[in-house]
């Protein structure tokens, strides 16, 4: 009986370790230069500790080291001029039929106006001051108050301003009629530029924006987690599954050993199914947002020579490292 379990034991062993070896990333020549991407361009930080989707960050950002504001023009220059290949940023409609690029579901916490963002006209949004709200000293000072009247971009400014760079638009909304109105407009736009978009957000709204545009790569929230679930069951069969074609794949830092051919095969298989690979900061139960690999420490792990993407707040910090080339062994 002992003998038998140990040759049971013996060939599970050896078992996981074939498979192991027949997904080694070692056995992957793939390359490609790391891409960068800053999580709302160059923005100020906040503390993450008590998170939560309804927390006002404004209120609890860091002592400034910069100028900027998230989703601005100028963060989006600063984000680029730093380092970044691709910016994101988030957009809402408005009532008189243009989209503003902007992060809160309100405004009540960053700007002097007030009510839902997509119920107000572009026009109004305009004669806003995007930095009334932030405070790093629990509001006894304001230091960017009065200094962004006017600062909300649409989104038509912003992808005339930088005309041949990439960007992820986040659509705050989880309908399909917001999806069927970005469709329409980046339906008006060169097939050269289209191809440097890419987007995510409710799954209502990326279905919607598929059917209408489905050479666009697009990310919903059922689709990722559709996508990274089904790779565990199937990616050491050497196969990817079809919610991992053409999509964005974020992978949280402290979970990405659990990827199949992690981190070069991993990457390497992803993009032949047409999707770009993001590794993203820890990933920790309960948190209501996307993490970024935001220190210095965190961009240190990310492998030597990484064929993806890596996302992160804090682009003037880990941009210029992440963009560093690489030391000779």
């Amino acid at each position: 009986m002992i003998a038998w379990l140990g040759r049971l034991l013996a060939a599970i062993v050896i078992a996981v370790a074939g498979v192991w070896l027949a997904n080694a990333s070692f056995w992957s020549s793939y390359s490609a230069p790391i891409t960068v991407l800053a999580h709302r361009g160059l923005a100020q930080t906040y503390h993450r500790e008590g998170l939560t989707n309804k927390t006002c960050t404004a209120t609890r950002i860091d002592a400034p080291e910069h100028p900027y504001l998230e989703n601005t023009i100028d963060s989006i220059a600063a984000a680029f001029a730093v380092g970044a290949d691709v910016v994101e940023f988030d957009i809402h409609p408005t009532t008189d039929g243009e989209f503003a690029v902007f992060h809160d579901w309100t405004l009540d916490c960053r700007t002097n106006g007030s009510g839902v963002t997509r119920e107000q006209s572009m026009a109004y949004l305009k004669t806003l001051d995007i930095g009334h709200g932030y405070t790093a000293d629990g509001g006894k000072t304001f230091p960017f108050r009065g200094k962004f009247k006017g600062a909300m971009p649409t989104l038509d400014e912003a992808l005339a301003r930088f005309p041949d760079k990439r960007f992820l638009i986040n659509i705050k909304a989880n309908d399909r009629r917001t999806g069927e109105l970005l469709a329409a407009r980046l339906k008006e736009l060169p097939p050269a530029r289209r191809a440097l978009l890419t987007s995510y957000g409710g799954d209502r709204s990326m279905r919607a924006l598929l059917e209408a545009m489905p050479e666009l790569r697009v990310m919903g929230r059922r689709q990722y987690t559709t996508c990274m679930f089904g790779y565990l069951k199937i990616g050491w069969l050497g196969r990817t599954p079809k919610a991992c074609r053409n999509t964005i794949v974020l992978v949280p830092m402290n979970y990405a050993f659990l990827g199949w051919g992690w981190p070069n095969r991993f990457v390497e298989r992803m993009h032949a199914a047409g999707s770009e690979v993001y590794v993203i900061g820890p990933y920790e139960r309960g948190d209501p947002g996307t993490a970024g690999v935001d220190t210095l420490e965190q961009a240190g792990r990310i492998p030597r020579n990484f064929p993806g993407g890596v996302w992160t707040n804090r682009v003037d910090l880990v941009g210029p490292l992440l963009k560093a080339e690489p030391a000779e062994p």
